[in-house]
């Protein structure tokens, strides 16, 4: 059985993905300080976990997971960083005072702005620290579209194990993209009215109703909004910003925003987690759910994760995962 620790936890994208791959495995602890992420965790997962810091914690895990806030390595946040970056050094203080209990495997995602000339400087001191506790690194940027979600999302993962193997990024099995459609609701399964596109400032965005004069015009000052065909662009906390995760022409030729199902869906959880989170978080008439796309648009791509833990499974890299006799996993290197 895979021991594994979620810090930064949020909706539990990692669990989902092992439970994906039939992965036999037990979630010894979930680390996540906004409460509305670890009442969606207890939904999903039948837990009773409650709200901690990550900065207070000690366990025992064969593989950590870890993904630090990302809003001060975003693009639109280069010039505005409150500190949260940093808290990707917190895990590093986790894992030294672990001792000779240090995870075999640390899997860390953000958005690909840590990578930025900014911001960079934090994550190498990860890289160098890591390194010095005796881990491996390797780093790629992975898009959501690659594993057949149809979501232009990339981000950065680091897989770190402990020894001298490294991560094979290439061994990833790409999927084929799935069609949209897949994805999208029906119009008569939800109340269209709330998610019709009726913001002035918004419909003035959308680049179907622009000419080609004022797009051109206007590309140095914003991007205009996409309508979603293919697939869609990278899904935030919320749909109605620009420019967002695009639109969706309904069948009176009006534009509307992606549901909080779909938003769910297009992140890798299906439609029985949806039940269960908005049992939690209910959907009020005539008005759409910030909770539930905050939690969705914060998680990590489902089938990102199971691509990477199926590498790790799979792969020999002199690190066989076998049981001691108190039944904590080890690695052999």
């Amino acid at each position: 059985m895979i021991k594994i620790l979620e810090l930064f936890g949020g909706i539990g994208a990692p669990r989902k993905a092992l439970i994906n791959l039939g992965i036999d495995h037990k979630c010894i602890d979930y680390v996540e300080w906004q409460p509305n992420r670890v009442k969606a965790y207890n939904a999903l997962y039948d837990h009773l976990h409650k709200p901690q810091d990550v900065r207070g914690w000690n366990l025992k895990p064969d593989i950590l997971v870890h993904g630090s806030p990302c809003q001060d390595n975003s693009a639109a946040n280069l010039n505005d960083d409150k500190g949260r970056s940093k808290l990707i050094l917190e895990t590093i203080r986790i894992i030294r005072e672990m001792c000779e209990w240090r995870p075999k495997v640390v899997i860390w995602e953000n958005v690909k702005g840590a990578l930025f000339k900014s911001k960079r400087p934090i994550f190498d001191e990860y890289l160098q620290e890591m390194e010095k506790l005796g881990y491996t690194n390797s780093f790629s940027v992975l898009n959501a579209m690659d594993f057949g979600i149809p979501q232009a999302r990339e981000r950065v993962f680091c897989v770190s194990l402990l020894g001298s193997s490294i991560f094979d990024f290439n061994k990833l099995i790409r999927r084929p993209l799935r069609s949209i459609a897949e994805f999208l609701q029906d119009e008569s399964e939800f109340d269209l009215e709330k998610y019709i596109v009726n913001i002035p400032s918004m419909l003035n965005r959308i680049a179907d109703l622009a000419s080609p004069e004022e797009i051109e015009r206007n590309k140095s000052k914003f991007r205009y909004i996409e309508t979603i065909q293919t697939h869609c662009w990278t899904l935030t906390e919320r749909p109605d910003r620009c420019p967002g995760p695009g639109v969706i022409k309904t069948s009176d030729g009006r534009y509307r925003y992606p549901t909080e199902r779909e938003y769910l869906r297009l992140m890798g959880f299906d439609d029985a987690d949806f039940d269960l989170m908005s049992q939690v978080f209910p959907i009020k008439p005539h008005l759409r759910s910030a909770t539930l796309y905050a939690l969705a648009g914060n998680s990590i791509v489902v089938q990102v994760l199971e691509a990477i833990f199926k590498v790790i499974m799979d792969e020999d890299y002199g690190t066989d995962f076998i049981a001691d006799a108190t039944g904590q996993l080890q690695l052999i290197y």
